[in-house]
C-alpha cells in the first residue's frame, strides 16, 4: 500500500472511532479504539514505541515513544485537546527526523468533526 492510500485507510479508521465516542475522552481511550479499528482493517502497527536517540554513535533513551508507528511508514500523534498547537506539530517533526520516517499525522479527536482535528506533519517527503 503507497504512503497516501495508507494515510487515507488511518484517517478512516480515525473517522470511525471518533464517530462511534464522540469528543471529550481520555487520549488513551482514542489510542486504544484506534488500535482495534487498524487490526479490524488489518493494518499493522507498533504501540508506544520507544525512539532512542543517536548521538556520536551511542544509543541514548530519552523516553520519546510514539504514540503509533503503522506499517513502518506513517507516525501517529494522538491528541484529546482544545486545539493543535505549534509545540504539537514539533514535536511530530522530531519524531520524524529521529526515526528517518517522513510522514506523521495529527490526530486531535477533542473536535465536533474528525476532519477538523487532523494535520499532516513531513519531513522532506517527495511526493
Amino acid at each position: 500500500m503507497n504512503i497516501n492510500d495508507l494515510t487515507g485507510e488511518v484517517i478512516g479508521a480515525a473517522i470511525e472511532v471518533h464517530k462511534h465516542l464522540g469528543p471529550g475522552l481520555l487520549e488513551s481511550t482514542y489510542e486504544e479504539c484506534l488500535c482495534h479499528e487498524l487490526s479490524l482493517r488489518k493494518i499493522t502497527y507498533e504501540r508506544q514505541k520507544p525512539l532512542p536517540v543517536n548521538y556520536k554513535q551511542f544509543k541514548l533513551d530519552c523516553a520519546y515513544r510514539l504514540d503509533l508507528a503503522v506499517e513502518e511508514k506513517v507516525i501517529l500523534e494522538l491528541k484529546s485537546c482544545e486545539r493543535i498547537e505549534d509545540i504539537h506539530k514539533a514535536q511530530l517533526l522530531t519524531y520524524l527526523k529521529l526515526s528517518g520516517l517522513q510522514l506523521g499525522l495529527i490526530l486531535n479527536f477533542n473536535v465536533p468533526i474528525m476532519k477538523e482535528g487532523i494535520v499532516r506533519v513531513v519531513n522532506n517527503l517527495e511526493e
